[in-house]
């Protein structure tokens, strides 16, 4: 792309900040207010909210795989080496999807390594971690761990060093049931039944330099075509995502998007988007009031992405509108280089193993609420990643940690259900750098066929409690069911397997409705979410 042509798109970009942070918000954010109120109509809906929304991530990465769900050599493991700790507890927090094996570890992983007998499976030097893989977790064995714990897999494809061809091949070992070359190996391996698994990501990360078998966005929407054609003629029925972009930092941002999706729009059904944050000088200049608002440059990024598959969409002139899927996000900042990204040759190395606090619990519950006001468009979304590789939970040789990432994540798994609500909100403001004006109060709601309403409100506010009157415009809502909250002192704050409650949920005063309004204050630097039963 043409310098000056860059240059303009930069300009454009930085025009646009103060906008995002109102407009951008236009479905939930008007005005100024002493108190902040919210207005809630059942009637008015974004959209009926996809669970996949709420997926995660494993890579085999670190100890995300082995001595995260896998540790044969544990006490706390089954007969298949699973621990029982963990598969208990993504079993118990109704975790829907997850992406599995990569990452950037999928694009140099051939998954025949991975089956078979596992006394025959080789070792390999994974490239991308510089770690070794034993591969005694493959593609069954994840399946197996899948049904176990209830949730649908992500499955990811090599677009690195792998063909359109080996893509097709996998697809075949897992969706046909038998009486062809790849579904009979997968019978031999014992597994009678076919997965049947629906979604597939068509590479990781393409357009990253760091890639291996990285590429141009022409050459990738050439092979994602193919295989996609490939794919489809051994089963109809999948929801294949197309790679886009890494993120907003990429010097290719949106343009990667646009000339893949020329390529390949018409074989895929979705385009991928990955994005991390951190409260760094050269992110938020280390202010933390800036960091709790970052949720606000994922609204943009989706709605950069969206604009570019709707014009891709136009100049096809096809009935056929993308979904997105936001299948890498999270804070990601301290445990981003040197020895937290290269295994140096070890089974299982320390890798990406983030330590979040308080400020940090407080901007994914910003993030789950971008992706709820979204989700006409987002229908997957995954929290990267699950278990001690940047992850809610971490394990040692006893037990699990909750870290305080893990809080939010929960509550939206757990009370986010039916469909998002269309809320207005006004609520006071604040400046920040590079973005305008910015309302403390971020809000989403849900209202689920049983009756129950959940309101999720995240006070930006790092000084101060706020007043909050919710209105509501088509009818009162039963009693409160739930009340709980995620705040403290101490932003930097964080938990420890020998301090595990440091940081964790308090008890919110139930409040009471009367004439449609239900008023009560939400502490400074907090988190909460209610929930109203019929």
């Amino acid at each position: 792309m043409p310098s000056s042509r860059r240059r303009f798109l930069r300009q454009a970009a930085h025009a646009a900040a103060a906008f995002t942070a109102s407009s951008v918000l236009g479905k939930f954010a008007l005005g100024q207010s002493a108190t902040a109120r919210v207005y809630i109509d059942s009637r008015r809906q974004i959209a009926p909210l996809d669970r996949n929304i709420f997926g995660s991530f494993l890579e085999h990465l670190g100890r995300a795989i082995y001595e995260g769900i896998y540790d044969p050599a544990s006490r706390l493991s089954d007969a298949n080496g699973f621990r029982n700790d963990v598969k208990d507890e993504i079993r118990q927090m109704q975790v829907p999807l997850i992406r599995y094996p990569g990452g950037n570890f999928v694009s140099s992983y051939n998954w025949l390594d991975g089956v078979g007998p596992k006394q025959d499976r080789p070792r390999v030097l994974d490239k991308a971690w510089n770690a070794t893989n034993t591969n005694q977790i493959g593609t069954n064995e994840f399946m197996t761990w899948c049904k176990a714990v209830g949730t649908e897999p992500l499955m990811g494809l090599n677009f690195g060093t792998g063909s359109a061809e080996d893509a097709a091949n996998l697809v075949e070992y897992c969706n046909i049931e038998k009486g062809t070359r790849w579904s009979d190996l997968r019978r031999k391996h014992g597994v009678a039944e076919p997965y049947k698994i629906k979604h597939w990501c068509l590479g990781n990360e393409m357009d990253g330099p760091w890639q291996v078998g990285h590429m141009t966005a022409t050459e990738y929407g050439y092979k994602a075509e193919d295989a996609a054609r490939q794919m489809r003629y051994i089963d109809p029925s999948l929801q294949l995502i197309a790679c886009g972009s890494s993120g907003p930092g990429m010097p290719s941002y949106l343009e990667w998007d646009r000339e893949v999706l020329e390529q390949c729009y018409d074989y895929v059904d979705a385009l991928s988007l990955h994005r991390y944050v951190g409260n760094t000088p050269d992110e938020t200049g280390s202010d933390s009031s800036k960091f709790v608002a970052m949720n606000l440059s994922m609204e943009k990024q989706i709605h950069e992405t969206l604009a570019v598959c709707d014009l891709v969409q136009g100049h096809k002139r096809s009935p056929k509108q993308l979904w997105l899927s936001f299948d890498e996000w999270n804070v990601w900042y301290r445990a981003r280089s040197g020895d937290a990204l290269r295994g140096h040759g070890e089974e299982a190395p320390h890798l990406l193993e983030e330590i979040y606090n308080l400020e940090d619990g407080l901007l994914v519950g910003g993030f789950l609420n971008t992706l709820m006001r979204n989700a006409d468009r987002v229908k997957i979304a995954c929290l990267a990643q699950l278990i001690n590789v940047i992850a809610p939970i971490m394990t040692n040789p006893t037990g699990m940690l909750k870290q305080t990432i893990y809080y939010p994540y929960l509550w939206a798994l757990q009370m986010a259900r039916g469909k998002v609500l269309n809320l207005l909100v006004e609520s006071p403001t604040y400046e920040v750098s590079g973005m305008g004006q910015v309302p403390y109060l971020d809000c989403a709601a849900t209202a689920s066929e049983d009756g129950k309403t959940t309101l999720f409100i995240l006070n930006r506010d790092l000084a101060k409690p706020h007043t909050v009157e919710v209105n509501w415009e088509d009818k009162a809502p039963g009693s409160v069911a739930t009340a709980t909250t995620l705040t403290g002192s101490d932003l930097k704050a964080f938990n420890t397997f020998d301090s595990p409650n440091r940081v964790a949920p308090q008890p919110f005063d139930k409040p009471s409705t009367a004439n449609d309004r239900t008023k009560f204050e939400v502490s400074a630097r907090s988190y909460t979410v209610i929930q109203w039963g019929v």
